[in-house]
């Protein structure tokens, strides 16, 4: 059985079935996933677009669509003699199905993609202790935290690597291009939340007007799925600019392919920047209520994955006040004078992540707790 609860996860979770079908043809998979999981024929009880379809703020009918998964769970564990459940990241909802099991059968349990409790929620870690038997790890920091916890686990790699092989970074793509061109492309990832595109996008528009007081400079924007058009057509009206903006859909890979600069406000996509080596300015901001909650819990030197993974600031990072248009308007600046100090600066992460093949070592670490 696998158990997912997101898009990112069902994207993983589908890779690590393939390679576990590359080993075993014969085995059976049941779960809870999407397209990913579908396409490995997965026979799903549950499919996740119910879950990551309601707003956070509709919790009541969240909390219906999150009972109407478990109770599926449950009644699937009861038909089928599971030989191992593997979950894969969404730790509220895979925690509490991971208890389930080992309080009434006896399934091995491997947990791929674990909680960030490294950022908050370190408690998490006596749960994973107590139900889990294997953690299978994508960050290379996480070993020692597994390690003090006494809790049997193994780094992976990260799948990115695997989705971001060497031929998309930019040092590579740098010396296949003929033409470089005399304008430079700017990368602007606003987020994939409304409340993000509120807080940012602004700020990253005044910094384009300013950035291109200073260099001959395009800007393209990335639109996720879930923020519809008129939102980002909103904000640039409303700065009246005549730089050239264009408003990009799809994968954000095709924009780290064309910028030599990206601004993105902080998340996965920054540590896919760093893996393509496109030197990266990371903003975010937030209300100043839960930023303060914020600093008492969370406990981190940086914010950024690759500053984290690196453990030193190889992607400067401006949040709050300091995510203003003229600081990061300077920074840009200066990162376009000095791109090849930059770029090189990020092969770092690479080096840190170790090789490909996070799918297949997860496969491999299943079917050996399936056999033990």
């Amino acid at each position: 059985m696998v158990l997912t609860g997101e898009p990112s996860g069902d994207v993983h979770a589908g890779k690590v079935i393939r390679e576990i079908k590359k080993r075993d043809a014969s085995i059976y998979f049941s779960g809870i996933g999407g397209p990913h999981l579908q396409k490995e024929n997965v026979d799903l009880f549950y499919h996740i677009s119910k879950l990551s379809a309601m707003g956070i703020t509709e919790v009541l009918v969240q909390f219906r669509q999150i009972k109407q998964a478990f109770d599926r769970f449950k009644k699937k564990l009861k038909q089928y003699p599971f030989d191992l459940i593997i979950i894969v990241d969404y730790p509220g909802f895979n925690l509490k199905a991971a208890q389930y099991v080992k309080l009434n059968y006896n399934i091995p349990i491997l947990y791929y993609i674990t909680p960030k409790v490294w950022a908050w929620k370190r408690s998490r870690l006596k749960q994973i202790q107590e139900y889990v038997d294997h953690a299978a790890l994508i960050l290379p920091f996480e070993k020692k935290i597994y390690k003090d916890a006494g809790i049997p686990a193994t780094y992976v790699g990260n799948p990115l690597m695997e989705d971001y092989p060497t031929h998309l970074t930019k040092p590579f793509l740098k010396n296949k291009a003929n033409d470089p061109g005399d304008i430079m492309t700017i990368g602007l990832l606003p987020g994939s939340r409304k409340s993000e595109i509120n807080r940012l996008l602004d700020v990253m528009l005044h910094a384009a007007i300013l950035i291109g007081r200073h260099k001959k400079v395009r800007f393209v924007i990335s639109k996720a799925d879930s923020i519809y058009h008129d939102q980002i057509e909103k904000g640039l009206n409303k700065i009246n600019s005549e730089l050239p903006f264009e408003i990009f859909q799809g994968p954000v890979r095709e924009i780290f392919i064309k910028s030599d600069l990206i601004i993105a406000a902080s998340g996965t996509a920054t540590l896919e920047a760093a893996l393509c080596c496109v030197p990266t300015i990371l903003i975010y901001k937030m209300s100043a209520i839960t930023y303060r909650i914020g600093k008492i819990l969370v406990k981190l030197e940086y914010v950024g994955l690759a500053n984290l993974i690196v453990k030193k600031q190889v992607m400067p990072e401006f949040l709050q006040d300091d995510a203003n248009p003229e600081q990061i308007c300077k920074k840009a600046v200066q990162i376009l004078d000095n791109l090849q100090f930059y770029e090189n600066r990020l092969k770092s992460v690479r080096q840190f992540l170790g090789d490909s093949g996070a799918s297949k070592r997860t496969a491999a670490l299943a079917m050996q707790l399936m056999r033990s």
